[in-house]
């Protein structure tokens, strides 16, 4: 019996990626490059425990600035936001980080042309990077309508998501490890955000900056 990628190894463990037996080594080099993995799978988690980030040379969109102040301050919004892309994310099968850095990018600049007082919509031409997007733009609407009938009034700006989005965006390319099919994201995200597979509505208990 070979192994089911290279058809040559003896097989060491079982792929959910693939369905069968693979040898270590197609595991480790074709990990999140042509197989797509389960985010649950033990071999990708250990993985997760040794890999590099590959950060970009440069973060893109400096200018908004993010401290750790405002995110606690703006912690129920960063959870709806966060919550929704998983979830997005997770329901389109075929999304992974490259798709969501599209959406959030899209986002961002939609957001700084109401700060302008123009607005006009970015809408990503990938279509998982779309759904991604919509559903985030969904989200936060329904968070700022659900603050209005709370309070009366809505006290989340739009300089708020703006910046929400930009922490998530560095987030990303924080831990972003470059593979094609990579989700190391949004791994991440169903890390800190362990409830955003099960609908709770309490957000995590710590904010870390990236």
């Amino acid at each position: 019996m070979a192994c089911a990628i290279c058809e040559i190894r003896r097989p060491r463990r079982f792929c959910p990626g693939v369905g069968g037996e693979i040898c270590t080594i197609c595991c480790g080099t074709e990990r999140e490059v042509t197989v797509t993995c389960p985010l649950d799978c033990a071999y990708l988690q250990e993985a997760r425990r040794h890999e590099k980030p590959a950060p970009p040379a440069e973060l893109p969109n400096q200018d908004i600035r993010v401290s750790e102040e405002l995110l606690q301050e703006n912690e129920d919004l960063l959870f709806a936001l966060a919550t929704a892309l998983f979830r997005a994310a997770a329901a389109a099968p075929g999304v992974v980080d490259s798709d969501v850095r599209q959406a959030l990018e899209a986002l961002i600049r939609t957001y700084r042309t109401l700060e302008s007082g123009i607005y006009f919509e970015t809408r990503p031409a990938n279509p998982l990077a779309g759904a991604v997007c919509h559903a985030i733009q969904q989200a936060a609407g329904e968070f700022r309508r659900n603050e209005q009938q709370r309070t009366g009034i809505s006290h989340t700006r739009d300089a708020d998501v703006l910046r929400v989005l930009a922490f998530l965006q560095r987030y990303e390319l924080n831990v972003n490890n470059g593979r094609p099919r990579g989700r190391a994201f949004l791994d991440a995200l169903r890390g800190f955000y362990p409830e955003s597979t099960g609908g709770a509505d309490a957000p995590a208990s710590s904010i870390i900056l990236p």
